[in-house]
């Protein structure tokens, strides 16, 4: 297909079928598997060098995962802007929208690596106490926050290449990436090769050399696109509003998640790991349905840039449907292994007593996820930030965060905490729900 052809008439002619949403959801899901994966990796050499180093690498990867998903604004936000300009036929101003972003992404990384490096010493700890864990995570973090713009610069590019429905392009440039930092990871960690061993910190550096490439992978596509690279001021404005409202979303996730798993480490050592166990597979299901949510966002997007409202409709009908099958197959797997599957995870029987209670949970509100992510996506992607936002902080405040503390007071334990993230759930599908029947996110054009 070339790219003089028209996107209004690219909509018409192609349905929304199952391909096509998978065309866009399976590359999607690998960047988004990516990370996850080559953080256990990088676990599993650091871990080679001992407790201590080990410790150090998760309380300095706190730090750069609390400050990186804190701006995911840059990724999200751009696809709903770019998508809408892509599906009325301008890929040009599209691929701009990709261009400012990319020049925020590089500030707000700049500005992130001075913070950081201003302030490590007391973040450190305060976060780990003092001591040799924080003495542990210093060196690595001061490398690490180095690659803080590279990132940034990554989401920005994911953004825009999501926005025009190229989700192949960043999946080989993040491949590329976390590769190299896989070669890199062990030979600096332990010195093979002739390289210098720099045990922890070799960590830290085949990360951003790897996060380096990537970015520059994205850098070379916008360039290839050959469109204007000057700052635009307005557009900057109008990405910032967005990326305040995101950001807000994100920090009521963020607050919920803490504060569970500080009141699960109340109730003792049994209660938190099963908490954590079920959590990060939470976490992982989340990922997998949210790659569909990455593809509602950008045809959803494409479809009311287009001004085409019945097929911005059947996008959101279509996604919401695989993505609530996806999940009660999910549920049904997990049900059928719950005698099985935990003891995958541990062999302590204090955790496999406390684990039935979050596990339970998490099978009954598989089936509310999938739908909850579904839409979460038709509405990212038709830029209905601010609803996003509003929605999310009144089903944490009212939800999720007075159970947590409610258990914490009343001895509650994991049921207490596994009820608010139901109900925080929930109280989502409510509200995600009545917005999508109401059609007021059925707005049309590129504003």
């Amino acid at each position: 297909m070339r790219w003089s052809r028209p996107c209004r008439t690219l909509l018409a002619d192609e349905a929304v079928t199952a391909r096509r949403i998978a065309a866009l959801a399976f590359p999607a899901l690998g960047v988004l598997a990516a990370e996850p994966l080559y953080l256990l990796f990088d676990l599993a050499v650091v871990g080679r060098l001992g407790a201590l180093s080990l410790a150090g690498l998760a309380i300095g990867g706190l730090v750069l995962t609390l400050v990186s998903s804190q701006l995911t604004f840059l990724s999200y936000g751009t696809t709903a802007r770019s998508a809408r300009f892509f599906g009325a036929g301008d890929r040009r101003a599209a691929v701009a929208e990709g261009v400012q972003a990319s020049w925020l992404a590089l500030g707000l990384g700049i500005a992130v690596v001075l913070a950081v490096q201003a302030a490590a010493v007391p973040l450190l700890n305060a976060i780990a106490g003092g001591g040799e864990i924080a003495a542990a995570a210093l060196p690595w973090l001061r490398v690490a926050i180095l690659g803080a713009p590279a990132i940034m610069i990554s989401m920005a590019g994911n953004g825009w290449m999501r926005g025009v429905q190229d989700t192949v392009r960043p999946l080989r440039y993040v491949l590329v990436g976390f590769g190299v930092s896989a070669v890199l990871c062990p030979t600096l960690v332990f010195g093979w090769l002739g390289a210098p061993e720099l045990g922890l910190t070799g960590s830290a550096v085949a990360n951003v050399i790897g996060q380096w490439l990537a970015a520059l992978l994205f850098g070379r596509a916008l360039l290839a696109e050959q469109v204007g690279m000057r700052v635009q001021p307005a557009v900057l404005r109008a990405q910032l509003v967005m990326g305040r409202d995101l950001a807000l979303r994100t920090l009521a996730f963020q607050a919920c998640f803490v504060s569970a798993g500080a009141v699960a480490a109340r109730f003792g050592a049994a209660a938190v790991a099963a908490h954590q166990v079920v959590l990060q597979l939470w976490n992982f299901l989340a990922l997998v349905l949210d790659s569909l949510a990455i593809a509602a966002q950008s045809l959803v997007g494409a479809a009311l840039g287009a001004g085409q409202f019945r097929h911005a409709k059947s996008v959101a009908w279509r996604v919401t449907i695989f993505s609530t099958a996806a999940a009660a197959v999910f549920a049904l797997l997990f049900a059928l292994g719950a005698p099985v599957l935990p003891g995958l995870f541990t062999s302590d029987a204090a955790v496999l007593d406390e684990i039935a209670v979050p596990w339970w949970f998490l099978v009954g509100q598989l089936t509310v996820a999938g739908i909850v992510f579904a839409l979460d996506g038709v509405l990212l992607g038709a830029g209905d930030a601010t609803f996003m936002r509003n929605a999310t902080l009144v089903s944490a405040l009212v939800g999720f965060l007075p159970l947590i503390w409610l258990s914490l007071a009343y001895g509650w334990g994991l049921i207490g905490i596994w009820s608010g993230l139901s109900l925080f759930m929930v109280l989502r599908l409510v509200f995600v729900g009545w917005r999508a029947f109401s059609g007021r996110w059925l707005v049309a054009g590129t504003g």
